[in-house]
């Protein structure tokens, strides 16, 4: 079972099965929602995933509805019943445990940020790193 929720505590939900995948999407859609270079999202039937609260829904497309905690803004889920029917897509990175569900691929790849296949050379800090300052 995968629990998790938004920041504040207002939403929760339980997923229980396992997913249909495990991916990070870099479509443009799910950057400019959630103001990050990628989303990491796992795929539940709906009829498994029990929610607490009500979050807020915007819907994004013609089909494409995404769900998120109307107090702190923690995005949640993306339902599109023409491309997922039955389907509810979890954003990984509100589990409780993250690692619980580990991504298995990149999708939507077209569209990633034209520096994301460099990305793995950056340097690395376990904490934010010291500036010139300090």
């Amino acid at each position: 079972m995968a629990t998790g929720g938004c920041q504040c505590g207002a939403i929760r939900y339980e997923a229980t099965g396992e997913p249909a995948y495990s991916a990070l999407c870099h479509c443009a859609d799910c950057r400019r929602s959630a103001g990050a270079p990628m989303v990491g999202w796992a795929l539940f039937p709906e009829e498994g995933v029990t929610i607490t609260g009500e979050p807020a829904q915007y819907q994004s497309s013609e089909h494409a509805t995404r769900h998120f905690c109307g107090t702190c803004g923690t995005g949640l889920f993306y339902t599109n019943p023409a491309v997922f029917p039955g389907s509810i897509d979890i954003q990984t990175g509100s589990l409780d445990d993250p690692a619980s569900l580990p991504p298995q691929a990149h999708i939507q790849m077209a569209e990633a940020a034209p520096w994301m296949d460099r990305v793995s050379d950056l340097p690395k800090y376990d904490r934010y790193p010291e500036g010139p300052s300090g």
